[in-house]
């Protein structure tokens, strides 16, 4: 949905036109899967999807929330009395942004807010980051409020740990607020330095498709917090303050002093996985663009057999767009369901698509939807 139909929509129902219409995107994560919350490395880029908001300033603390996507009337809140809220759904997202801002002292009041959404939801690829995103930049502009754009991915962040109750990472927010056309971000997530790493795959012949399963297993409901737990126990037998810290070439001396199977697995997958951005990193700056296929796939057996988040669909996804002659593929994001990533050269995009969604059909799996993932502007005003 455009920023016109945001802008009119918002007329529509509030019976005024808003102050100003903001977007912000959707992500996928090219490489470095679980590093985050590890402080170690990810890179994603910002996807052509976006969730646009209309809004404007109210002066007597009265929150309104519609989207355009959800039935359903006008969720009408008090600002200043928020509360994390159990089940509230999409509002949540908005809502727990401006919880976050009045929590860290920022004199966010009222607003009308109209919310209309392109990222496909359930599909691993942060539709809730990209509502709490163009929320947050709204409120900074409109309130003056004079916040950088890694600080509201951080207070985005914050909403979703502390409000929505999710326990994600920082990539997310910090890829849509802070993402920019033509390149993938490079995040630190232990200092949250970042840096632009050019990522245009057209002027090489290649482009990066995404695969969305349109399945999410129940599975990855309690596998995030278990990894996560699994991981910091790691950290904790090597006695370092997170895997981050354990480096690439110490790696088997650090495995051979872990006596749980399982932890040696997770330890190996986020350690291995940080190595692998620094090689995706290096070969982009070498202009060596397609060798960094066999290294996607190389995150995503890591995925599979370490880190055990992948399913079968992911894999037949993977497994499938390879041997029809991608570049190379792996899962991305959480897991269990989800989305894939494939490297392809132009000229293969339509065969590898069409073996892949063969592929699923032969098997009795729910039809895939394949897009291809250009690397895209972060949150900005439209209008």
């Amino acid at each position: 949905m455009g920023h016109t139909e945001v802008r009119e929509g918002f007329e529509e129902l509030y019976g005024a036109a808003p102050d100003g219409v903001w977007a912000a995107p959707g992500r996928v994560n090219l490489i470095g899967e679980y590093t985050d919350f590890n402080e170690g490395f990810v890179m994603p880029l910002a996807l052509p999807h976006t969730a646009v908001a209309a809004v404007a300033r109210r002066g007597d603390g009265v929150l309104r929330l519609h989207s355009a996507d959800i039935e359903g009337p006008v969720v009408e809140l008090d600002a200043a009395s928020l509360e994390p809220l159990a089940n509230a759904g999409w509002a949540a997202y908005p809502a727990g942004v401006v919880w976050a801002l009045r929590s860290a002292g920022h004199a966010v009041g009222g607003a009308d807010v109209h919310l209309a959404s392109t990222v496909p939801t359930g599909a691993g690829l942060s539709s809730s980051a990209a509502l709490e995103v163009v929320t947050a930049l709204a409120l900074n502009d409109l309130y003056e409020l004079g916040l950088t754009r890694p600080e509201l991915a951080r207070l985005a962040q914050r909403a979703e740990n502390d409000f929505v109750g999710v326990p994600c990472g920082v990539m997310d927010q910090t890829a849509s607020a802070c993402c920019t056309e033509g390149h993938a971000l490079h995040l630190d997530c232990r200092d949250l330095s970042i840096r632009q790493v050019p990522f245009d795959l057209s002027a090489h012949g290649l482009e990066l498709l995404v695969v969305d399963t349109r399945v999410k297993h129940a599975l990855g409901d309690g596998a995030y917090a278990e990894r996560r737990a699994g991981c910091e126990e790691g950290a904790r037998l090597l006695g370092v303050s997170h895997l981050r810290d354990v480096a690439y070439g110490e790696l088997d001396a650090a495995l051979a002093r872990l006596s749980d199977e399982r932890v040696r697995r997770y330890v190996r997958h986020v350690v291995s996985d940080d190595h692998r951005v620094d090689q995706v990193i290096a070969l982009l700056d070498a202009g060596d663009v397609r060798a960094i296929g066999p290294v996607l796939t190389e995150g995503h057996l890591s995925l599979r057999d370490d880190l055990r988040i992948s399913c079968d669909e992911l894999d037949l996804a993977v497994s499938a767009a390879n041997a029809a002659g991608a570049v190379g593929a792996r899962m991305t994001g959480g897991g269990f369901g989800g989305s894939a990533v494939v490297l392809v050269e132009s000229a293969d995009a339509d065969t590898v698509t069409k073996a892949v969604t063969e592929a699923f059909a032969a098997v009795g799996f729910t039809a895939p939807r394949v897009f291809p993932a250009v690397a895209s502007a972060g949150a900005r005003r439209l209008s």
